[in-house]
């Protein structure tokens, strides 16, 4: 039965390969190897256009819009290029000036490095849009597969959220679209670790003496350069070792929650400088975590990635959503509406680091409109009621004992133990709180 669509398929590509193939060989025939790189590219660039627009084109190998772009960029670079390149036509042989002046007028102009320079930049834009495109829809299928809440009911739950809390946060966050990625470089946010505190020591070691415990640090240094520890990784819930080296280093690695790229394109590229190194070396935006998870994630916000670990993604998001709100960036509808489906969770949630978001003011709930009701009629005179007969009197009941809640089965002893179970932080009233995890007297044990 299906013989004969794939048979169809293979002519069809058949005689597609047989007709690009001819073009090319008119094309190095008519102007050698820039004749082409012309035709060749007017193939690319059509094929790419049109699996974009579908989706994909699987008959030429193109499985998704990013790749369709890259083919339609690849593509408009080839004709640029041999445009550029090709040789001027020679006039024909006349023995009139007129005829050999209008044969050097038809000859085909060479493009200037301006214009080639703006013709990339072209190409750079359609790719940046086509993997914004391909984004949305990768965002769309993780919402629709996880029952994340849909914008008018995003709104509903945000704006009955109590004031202090970073679900009510999000009604500070613009929403608007992504912009294209491109000028996106990772040195724009500083030149890798830098030591913005000025205690003698680069942001990734203090976030490694942060996170870490019984760390052991390289001679010589003053306690900076760490080279042993452990991790109580919050995105997986495992305890990972970390020893510094070659091919270990990267078991452990410091996340930028918000990630650079995803800041990029949500407000940081009309930062300046100083702003973006201090949002990429900010501790309330940094966390060690396990390094493949961190990988996995790359530069993925809250609709395409949250941690493994279900337990700590009230407090991810939490802090995703403090560090926009620090620095003004703004977010998509996609995003905002996964953000508040995580928080929805967990209403009691409030931002990291002291951060207090500047909420927009709430309309009042409007008055209930009285009803009109018609004229009373007057009530029939009641019949006389019998005699009550009187109840007999109960006898005394002792009151039952309250009940005594049962004391917590948990305990831990300590906070790396806290950690380890994946129960860091933790609040007075949860099981496993005592007074010897709360150092600071706060109500938030192993919150440091």
């Amino acid at each position: 039965m299906s013989a004969v669509p794939i048979a169809g398929r293979r002519a069809v590509l058949a005689g597609v390969a047989v007709l690009a193939l001819f073009i090319v060989v008119g094309g190095a025939a008519a102007g050698g190897l820039p004749g082409v790189l012309v035709m060749a590219g007017l193939i690319a660039l059509l094929v790419g256009v049109v699996a974009a627009l579908r989706g994909h084109a699987r008959w030429a190998f193109i499985g998704t819009r990013r790749v369709a772009g890259i083919v339609a960029a690849a593509g408009l670079v080839a004709v640029l290029v041999g445009g550029a390149t090709m040789p001027p036509t020679e006039p024909v042989a006349s023995t009139s000036e007129e005829q050999g002046q209008e044969t050097a007028e038809l000859a085909e102009p060479t493009l200037s490095a301006a214009e080639l320079e703006a013709a990339e930049a072209a190409a750079d834009a359609a790719l940046a849009e086509a993997e914004t495109a391909e984004a949305a829809v990768e965002a769309d299928r993780i919402a629709s597969a996880a029952g994340v809440l849909n914008q008018t009911s995003a709104d509903a739950v945000v704006g009955s959220a109590s004031a202090t809390s970073a679900l009510a946060a999000l009604a500070a966050l613009e929403v608007k679209g992504r912009a294209p990625r491109t000028g996106y470089d990772r040195d724009l946010f500083g030149s890798g670790w830098v030591d913005t505190d000025r205690n003698g020591c680069d942001t990734r070691n203090d976030m490694l003496t942060r996170d870490l415990t019984g760390e052991t640090y390289k001679p010589g240094t003053r306690s900076c350069v760490v080279l042993t520890g452990s991790l109580a990784d919050p995105y997986s819930g495992r305890q990972i070792a970390f020893t510094r080296g070659q091919g270990t280093s990267e078991a452990v690695q410091i996340d930028h929650v918000v990630a650079l790229s995803d800041a990029w394109q949500k407000g940081a590229q009309g930062w300046d400088t100083a702003t973006r190194v201090r949002f990429a070396n900010d501790p309330l935006n940094l966390l060690a975590v396990d390094g493949p998870l961190n990988m996995q994630k790359g530069d993925g916000d809250a609709a395409t990635w949250l941690p493994p670990a279900t337990a700590y993604r009230c407090a991810y998001v939490a802090r995703q959503v403090a560090v926009k709100v620090s620095y003004k960036a703004w977010v998509t509808q996609a995003e905002k509406n996964t953000m508040a489906t995580v928080l929805a969770s967990c209403p009691g949630e409030t931002l990291p680091g002291g951060v207090v978001a500047a909420l927009p003011e709430r309309a009042p709930a409007p008055a209930p409109t009285p009803r009109a009701t018609a004229a009373p009629r007057p009530a029939p005179a009641p019949a006389p009621a019998p005699r009550p007969i009187p109840a007999p009197v109960p006898a005394p009941v002792a009151p039952a004992p309250a009940p005594v809640p049962p004391p917590s089965s948990v305990y831990y002893k300590n906070c790396d133990a806290a950690r380890a179970a994946g129960a860091a932080p933790i609040r007075q009233g949860q099981p496993g709180y005592g007074t010897h995890l709360d150092r600071d007297k706060d109500g938030i044990g192993c919150d440091k």
